[in-house]
């Protein structure tokens, strides 16, 4: 069976603050240089999520120059589990310093696909109209952020934008985070959280201020996954 995508979108995402942290580090939040596709598909899931479809993300084009900013956050140190379904805020919290990013402002190209769970009457002309009125009126399935759920984003069409930066400028970023793969989750509740899904990652280059995003086939064959 042919595999039914929509057409290419061009959302443009900004935000006074944004933190895409590396997961290497372990004590303090650092975050990379440029948005990453896990972060972009995260801003289009809040404009329209449905189990009926899955989002591609292909470019991630940077509008801003790249700044810093140093904040200082109260966060949790512990998370909850199935060990551990209650946390009092007040008794498990600390002060970490986050090396995040500032006025930031990107255009994410990306395109989804009708998955297995698609009803009769579900097609991607349908999910189109149903996406392009809400990011037009404004509407969000839940509040979009960049990287941490304070750091809002305001999203809109990109029907008329500034060019990318750092033009003829060819930077390595190293590896980046991709994504979660969940390919090993059935959905049945069998498989712990551990091994249902797999932080994948893939060598990113910003070229022309464009990061050009691989398919999720190719970072699994190209031993994306985290060992």
């Amino acid at each position: 069976m042919t595999e039914q995508v929509s057409r290419t979108f061009r959302v443009r995402a900004r935000g006074e603050i944004a933190c895409f942290t590396r997961p290497e580090m372990k004590v303090e939040r650092v975050s990379y240089e440029v948005m990453t596709p896990s972060a972009a598909r995260g801003v289009l899931e809040a404009v329209l999520w449905k189990p009926a479809i899955e989002w591609r993300v292909h470019v991630i084009e940077g509008l801003a120059p790249i700044r810093w900013i140093s904040v200082r956050r109260n966060e949790v140190n512990s998370r909850a589990s199935l060990d551990k379904t209650m946390i009092v805020a007040d008794e498990d919290r600390a002060q970490r310093n986050t090396v995040a990013l500032r006025d930031v402002d990107y255009v994410v190209h990306a395109a989804f696909a009708l998955t297995p769970r698609a009803g009769e009457g579900d097609t991607v002309r349908k999910f189109e109209e149903m996406f392009e009125r809400r990011l037009e009126k404004g509407q969000h399935h839940s509040a979009p952020f960049l990287g941490c759920r304070e750091f809002a984003a305001a999203l809109m069409r990109a029907d008329e934008t500034p060019p990318p930066i750092d033009r003829g400028v060819d930077r390595p970023l190293g590896w980046m985070f991709y994504d979660f793969d969940w390919s090993g989750f059935d959905g049945s509740g069998s498989h712990r959280e551990s091994t249902a899904r797999t932080p994948l990652f893939f060598e990113a280059r910003l070229t022309d201020g464009v990061l050009r995003v691989p398919p999720r086939a190719a970072v699994r064959e190209t031993g994306g996954a985290a060992r």
